[in-house]
């Protein structure tokens, strides 16, 4: 005997994923597809411990949670101060140095003339 998932995408998200998929044919079309439910799932499991979390002696912890797995992107600021530390202090990669020469770059051109 199976016991069934408790996390399943509703039926007309799964369609809306597979019409997308098939709408655009190729490998990184369907392991977009594949990416997208991944994380739909995640989010699902992740709003469901922070449901649950709300019942304990701790408050807060759900946004705890939802911090540390979700964290929200580096600023464009931050990310060039890091890229330029690497870049003056540090030994970055060869392969590496496209990567911080363009957050730089990006950085640089946000700001207004």
């Amino acid at each position: 005997m199976t016991q069934e998932h408790l996390i399943r995408p509703p039926h007309e998200l799964v369609q809306q994923w597979v019409s997308l998929a098939c709408e655009n044919e190729g490998y990184e079309t369907w392991q977009d597809l594949a990416t997208e439910a991944a994380r739909w799932g995640a989010d699902q499991e992740l709003d469901a411990c922070c449901e649950w979390l709300k019942g304990t002696a701790h408050v807060g912890i759900d946004f705890e949670l939802i911090n540390a797995r979700r964290p929200k992107p580096l600023s464009l600021k931050k990310v060039a101060y890091d890229a330029l530390d690497t870049y003056i202090y540090g030994n970055p990669d060869p392969k590496d140095k496209e990567r911080t020469y363009n957050a730089i770059r990006r950085a640089l051109e946000s700001l207004p003339d």
